[in-house]
């Protein structure tokens, strides 16, 4: 993965303090509510959604890996990598086919010829093979719940199966396998039956709206009904709505207003994955795309977090191999974003294979985090990474402390910090970080320290200065990417912040500002982060 690589070994040795870090606090057996952007708890603290997608919508119709591993296993493990919260997707036949009904986990997997799974669900989840689909439904949200994981149940489409295509039927209100009021009972269906289950969260109405018949009337018409129906039904859920084009755009509502008899149970979805853009990361610049790329996001939905509704990332994700280009520079681009705003999320995604994928038995995940065996991470460094975003840097609740900034480092996921007063500054768990504050004069100054970032020269480490009058304490956001922060050194040279391959911050000359797309300027990519809970 580049110059990530190059960081792994100094990174391995935060693995104990992130995980740490990353643990959240159990908070299933409650409801939450909308409260302007932030979703938060009965007492108005904020609770961030920290998730990972774990399907359960393909054709045997049960959450992946349970021929691998016990649900209980599976659940804890979830919590192990920091999470708090599963996106369970459903297909809409679950509910509503009878026959699909009344069918037993061995009946199904015996019917798609799936003899080697089975095996294994005897062996891992004895108490499954016997029991209808929908029992086995349930007996993974009861592990989930045992657990203190929350869930999003998600209609990720109506016939068992992958999704998604703009031809496949299930796109949008009207396809041939998209009915609307066969819709809206399946999802009064499952929000009655998620009454028993105190960890249901919130319910994501439709996965991917798309195909030729979506149109902006109609996703008024059905998803405020599919809203209403579900907020009937059940009360305690976050009805969470989902926008147009491959859950894309939500423009729309800019000046459109969703009409609905609730408020403070009301969010908004979006997906981001690098092949959204299809190859712009690979063939341009990626200060030059992630300019562009984050004016897009934002104007078709991210704006919402301003307008005063939460906004949740419910897919996003990279082949954790490393070996995309497109999808490495896409991240890092997402890393600032996600940190910058703080938005809630769920990672794509938790199965490292899945028993049948468009006609494939066990099919490999390379966006999974676990391996293909499920018998261990795929990738711990991501993991590590990502851990960064768990955590709130906003919001109501927590040990508040004044707006001030961190400095994040998206490649790595950590922030600037000293580990002694008199220590150079090298990158850590932000949560170690002093505050800073960006003064009108430019200069990045440590909160109540009386010390400056300085560039003082090019190829040695970066330094705290003690007056604003020193050279290098100007500093600005350069690049379309706004990410390089860019100095004048003592000898009057441009230069920008960087990492070296110990970890420690350090003046380099300025990599990648434009048009040459074989270039990287990761390493010298931060972003100043607004924090106000520690």
């Amino acid at each position: 993965m580049g110059t990530l690589s190059k960081l792994h070994l100094v990174l391995s040795i935060f693995t104990t303090l992130f995980f740490s870090m990353a643990k959240l606090k159990p908070v299933a057996a409650q409801q939450l509510y909308a409260d302007s952007r932030w979703i938060v708890d009965g007492a108005g603290r904020r609770v961030k959604l920290a998730c990972v997608n774990w399907p359960a919508h393909l054709q045997p119709l049960l959450a992946e890996g349970l021929s691998k591993l016990p649900a209980d296993t599976i659940a804890k493990k979830i919590r192990e990598m920091g999470f708090n919260c599963v996106r369970l997707t459903w297909a809409l036949e679950l509910p509503m086919n009878e026959t699909l009904f009344s069918l037993t986990v061995a009946q199904s997997f015996q019917n798609l010829g799936l003899l080697e799974a089975l095996v294994g669900i005897k062996s891992n989840n004895p108490s499954l093979v016997n029991l209808p689909l929908m029992e086995a439904y349930k007996f993974v949200m009861t592990s989930l719940r045992n657990n203190k994981v929350m869930v999003i149940l998600d209609n990720h489409l109506t016939t068992p199966g992958w999704c998604c295509s703009a031809d496949d039927g299930n796109g949008f209100f009207g396809d041939k396998y998209f009915d609307p009021q066969v819709w809206i009972q399946g999802l009064r269906k499952m929000a009655t039956m998620a009454t028993g289950f105190s960890n249901v969260i919130g319910m994501s109405l439709r996965n991917e709206l798309r195909g030729p018949r979506q149109n902006v009337d109609d996703w008024y018409k059905y998803m405020q009904s599919g809203a209403e129906t579900v907020h009937a039904a059940n009360p305690n859920v976050l009805v969470i709505l989902s926008g147009l084009n491959y859950d894309k755009d939500l423009s729309f509502l800019r000046n459109r207003p969703v009409s609905l008899s609730f408020t403070k149970k009301l969010v908004f979805e979006m997906h981001w994955y690098g092949f959204t853009n299809g190859q712009a990361w690979q063939s341009g610049n990626p200060n030059d795309v992630c300019g562009a790329v984050s004016k897009d996001v934002m104007g078709q939905s991210v704006f919402l977090l301003e307008q005063g509704y939460p906004l949740f990332v419910s897919e996003f994700g990279i082949d954790e191999r490393g070996i995309s280009v497109n999808d490495n520079r896409y991240f890092n681009c997402f890393m600032a974003m996600a940190a910058e705003f703080d938005w809630d999320s769920a990672l794509w995604s938790l199965q490292g294979s899945y028993y049948l994928r468009q006609g494939v038995v066990r099919m490999e995940e390379y966006y999974g985090l676990f391996n293909s065996d499920w018998s261990g991470i795929r990738n711990s460094s991501y993991l590590q990474r990502i851990s960064a975003l768990q955590s709130p840097f906003q919001g109501p609740g927590g040990k508040p402390t004044v707006v001030h900034k961190v400095i994040f480092h998206p490649l790595t996921g950590l922030c600037i910090l000293r580990q002694s007063p008199s220590s150079p500054l090298v990158l850590g768990p932000c949560t170690q970080s002093e505050p800073w504050s960006y003064t009108p004069q430019n200069a990045l100054s440590l909160v109540g320290k009386g010390l400056y970032l300085q560039a003082v020269e090019l190829g040695r480490p970066a330094s705290l200065g003690t007056s604003l009058t020193d050279p290098g304490t100007k500093w600005e956001m350069i690049s379309d990417s706004r990410m390089h922060l860019s100095s004048k050194a003592k000898d009057g040279s441009t230069v920008c912040l960087g990492v070296d391959a110990r970890n420690a911050v350090v003046v380099q000359a300025c990599n990648c500002l434009s048009k040459d797309s074989s270039c990287d300027p990761a390493s010298q990519w931060f972003t100043l982060v607004d924090r106000t809970r520690l």
